[in-house]
């Protein structure tokens, strides 16, 4: 390291160009550019990647990614739409692929790009005018979602995260959706609920639509109705507590809410608190997702834990794949849910 701070010296007054790096670190021109792209460091040895990065810092070198690109005719760029960047259950799944991309030696453009359908397009356009090698949408609605169309009109790379389509047109990776809308509904016949409503959310969404399912399944296996159920508008605070006082005029009797997110559920907190009601005193409370900062309300919400971080790994490589190789299968990628128990549920009757 001594001998490359003084090869460093000697070339301080020149501009930084990889030429300079190179004799810096005394490696050829070819070995250094390998060694500073994070898609090829792994062909050159540990040591000497070291000593050429070191190199490039001492002399403020800066690889032009974009430079690069227009020689290779890639942008190593991956474009990425979310509905709600306010919404913190996606600050995980990005950082998931964020970290995946990364270390392929690619960068990610985020774009917050809404509910309505034609500003969702519009971003998918935006993006894919500044040349990304691949999208992930994790804006896509239940059946044959136009967003997705656009996708793979422009022959562009398309993978799902957290929501799916009907139809399998790309590889997706989800939630166990059903399964743990059924964890939570055991977990409330557990306690001895029996009058269990649901709030639902958005059914043009395949999350909204299969834990509702999910809901049906269980309420019936133990023996118990499941029509007392109401869908929110959209996956909002605003929206949940409009949806619960919906589900709470028409059945008054329920002991117990299972909400299809967590901010559904937040929305139940607060109708249940503008009615007088108690959670989970008079009522207890289920969430799903388990969104960072859960288990800081007040009381600190039982919840479905998904794999956030995995599911937006795992994203990240299906694209890859299917960047690098356009016949790469398509699949649907399935996380186990987990039910995560703190304090907006009790038991039943229980003082």
């Amino acid at each position: 390291m001594t001998e490359v701070l003084a090869a460093v010296n000697e070339t301080t007054r020149l501009p930084a160009t990889l030429q300079s790096v190179a004799d810096a670190a005394g490696v050829h021109r070819s070995t250094a550019s390998r060694a500073l792209n994070p898609a090829a460091a792994h062909l050159v040895a540990p040591e000497v990647v070291e000593r050429v990065q070191a190199a490039a810092r001492s002399l403020g070198y800066r690889r032009d990614v974009l430079a690069a690109g227009l020689r290779t005719k890639r942008s190593r760029l991956v474009g990425i739409a979310v509905p709600d960047m306010a919404n913190l259950v996606f600050a995980p799944i990005l950082s998931g692929i964020e970290e995946t991309l990364s270390a392929n030696g690619y960068s990610a453009l985020i774009a917050n790009a809404g509910t309505d359908v034609n500003r969702q397009i519009e971003v998918v356009d935006q993006l894919i005018g500044r040349r990304v090698e691949g999208l992930v949408l994790a804006t896509v609605q239940q059946d044959n979602d136009p967003v997705l169309t656009r996708c793979l009109e422009a022959g562009v790379p398309t993978v799902l995260v957290n929501r799916t389509e009907a139809r399998s047109r790309v590889p997706s990776v989800i939630s166990d959706d059903v399964n743990g809308m059924r964890l939570a509904v055991e977990h409330l016949v557990g306690l001895g609920h029996h009058r269990i409503g649901h709030l639902a959310g958005p059914q043009n969404l395949s999350t909204g639509l299969l834990r509702l399912r999910g809901f049906c399944e269980a309420m019936q296996g133990a023996g118990l109705d499941a029509s007392a159920v109401v869908s929110a508008a959209a996956y909002t605070r605003e929206a949940g507590k409009a949806a619960a006082a919906t589900l709470l005029d028409r059945f008054p009797d329920l002991t117990a809410i299972a909400a299809g997110n967590d901010l559904l559920a937040l929305g139940v907190y607060q109708e249940l608190a503008a009615r007088g009601l108690s959670c989970p005193v008079d009522v207890s409370v289920v969430g799903h997702n388990d969104m960072p900062l859960m288990d800081m309300v007040h009381p600190p919400l039982t919840s479905v834990r998904i794999r956030h971080q995995e599911m937006g790994a795992e994203a990240a490589r299906l694209l890859l794949d299917q960047i690098s190789n356009s016949g790469a299968e398509i699949a649907t990628r399935v996380t186990t849910p987990e039910l995560i128990v703190r304090g907006s549920t009790k038991h039943c009757g229980q003082p």
